[in-house]
């Protein structure tokens, strides 16, 4: 029987995710998963798995946690505080956790969602094809403290590891290239929203992100006479009150709102990511290179386990030791401490 993950105290809006669910979206479903699918890489590259294994995403904050067996855990995407039975453990980075030991983690220092990854996944039924919940389709709900996780018994997974710290959690600039109605806006708005400095609302969850700003809003010259239309993860709707929402995974499949923009895939987390009130600025790209930016992307992500490390190094791994200043200074024994 394999070993269970047991949650003691959760969030507000714990759920288990993965990559998603394809395919679906004529049947007028996107595809879910991880807000911050960078982030499920990551877990996967300290825990030298696949990236399709579920993790627990937590968002704002986590919870406390128990394995019914000894278990490898990564910890990625917001950083929150995190403790194992009071030690405080390093985020971004892979752990033991011992059977009976308490994993605590408290709320985001940096970022808005967190997640918990285990070696060899959560071993729970998958449901069209995928085991992450889609809470806006019914599809599971969020986890609640009382439940346990089956964790799955493929992999052994590897502590003491850790990656670069995230450089997506606070904001910063967001790419994107025209949409659908960009050219229904006139050219001094799309000059005008390339130029704003918008904040993270507090109004977003997994389906959306309002943007907030000091001036007008935006509107299209004939906003009222779109037609509901598909519509895809990353548009920019502008709703009547001139307030752009940038829609995320787990949005509706069609929309009549006008769109201004569509933020490039690999920028999403970045979005997702950003707390309320972070700071916003949208940059306008050609299609080609967007194309350019995704195919860095995707190869980043292939080399993420290249750029693993271990926590503590072990000096005859460390090629350029002689260029580390290992003595501050040196005294001789026959000198007299007291004489100044």
């Amino acid at each position: 029987m394999s070993g269970q993950m047991n949650i003691l105290t959760a969030g507000p809006a714990m759920s288990l995710q993965d990559g998603g669910r394809a395919g679906y979206f004529a049947s007028g479903l996107t595809p879910g998963g991880a807000a911050d699918t960078l982030a499920l890489h990551e877990g996967a590259a300290l825990l030298g798995q696949s990236p399709d294994n579920a993790a627990i995403e937590m968002v704002g904050m986590g919870g406390t946690f128990e394995a019914s067996q000894d278990t490898i855990i990564a910890l990625t995407g917001a950083r929150m505080t995190a403790q194992i039975d009071g030690t405080p453990v390093v985020w971004n980075a892979s752990h033991i956790l011992a059977a009976g030991a308490k994993l605590a983690i408290g709320g985001a220092q940096a970022g808005t969602y967190g997640y918990l990854h285990v070696a060899g996944g959560f071993d729970v039924p998958e449901n069209m094809g995928a085991r992450g919940t889609h809470l806006k389709a019914g599809i599971g709900a969020l986890l609640s403290a009382g439940e346990s996780l089956p964790l799955g018994s493929g992999g052994n997974g590897r502590a003491g590891y850790r990656l670069p710290d995230a450089d997506r959690l606070n904001g910063g600039t967001v790419r994107v290239v025209e949409s659908a109605q960009t050219r229904e806006f006139s050219d001094e708005t799309i000059r005008r929203f390339g130029e704003t400095a918008f904040r993270r609302d507090t109004r977003g969850n997994r389906q959306g992100v309002r943007m907030d700003q000091d001036g007008e809003g935006f509107f299209a010259n004939d906003g009222l006479s779109i037609v509901s239309e598909v519509i895809v993860t990353g548009d920019i709707q502008v709703t009547g009150d001139g307030a752009p929402y940038v829609l995320m995974c787990e949005s509706q499949t069609t929309g009549g709102y006008p769109r201004i923009a569509t933020v490039i895939p690999c920028d999403l987390p970045r979005v997702a990511q950003a707390p309320a009130g972070a700071p916003l600025q949208f940059e306008f790209i050609s299609l080609e290179e967007a194309i350019a930016l995704e195919a860095k992307a995707r190869a980043a992500l292939k080399a993420l386990p290249g750029l693993v490390e271990p926590l503590v190094r072990d000096p005859s791994d460390i090629a350029d030791l002689l260029s580390y200043q290992l003595v501050s200074g040196a005294v001789s024994a026959l000198a007299d401490p007291f004489d100044t």
